[in-house]
């Protein structure tokens, strides 16, 4: 077992864990931050996907250990009261049917934007590459990123 503190949506957290507890299961499990899905446990889904240190990373295959002291953000953390405007965007343009998917299609594309604040369909759907979704078809995920990027208009918010 491990003490590790790290920063989870703004908030600081200290958990005792085993050494082999995914990120993802601490966020899940400990914190009760269901929004992140496990969908293959092999990193291939994208269903898991968070941000840490502000940059994308698929919470199923890193270990609690090695976000020691990190800033996680994940779907909850993603929003202050209103939808954030990428969530706002998916919800406006159909981008989600089942929803398992959503969470780690939205942070993805966040962070797609905060590094190409005016993404072409082509940088987004290379981008999504990582991110499955069973039911959509892509099409109104890529217009929702396309919304999404515009609302967010440059900003590096979230």
């Amino acid at each position: 077992m491990s003490t590790v503190k790290l920063t989870v949506n703004g908030k600081a957290v200290s958990a005792d864990v085993e050494d082999r507890t995914l990120l993802v299961h601490l966020l899940r499990d400990h914190l009760n931050l269901t929004g992140t899905h496990v969908g293959c446990d092999t990193s291939q889904c994208g269903a898991c996907l968070i941000h840490v240190d502000g940059k994308s990373v698929k919470s199923c295959t890193m270990l609690v250990a090695q976000a020691a002291g990190a800033e996680i953000l994940t779907i909850e953390g993603l929003s202050t009261g209103e939808l954030h405007p990428m969530q706002a965007a998916f919800k406006e343009h159909h981008g989600l049917q089942c929803g398992f998917c959503t969470p780690g299609m939205v942070m993805s594309a966040v962070d797609l934007v905060k590094q190409n604040p005016t993404p072409s369909e082509h940088d987004i759907r290379d981008w999504l590459e990582g991110n499955i979704c069973r039911c959509t078809g892509y099409h109104n995920i890529v217009k929702a990123v396309e919304a999404g990027a515009k609302a967010m208009g440059g900003s590096h918010a979230g």
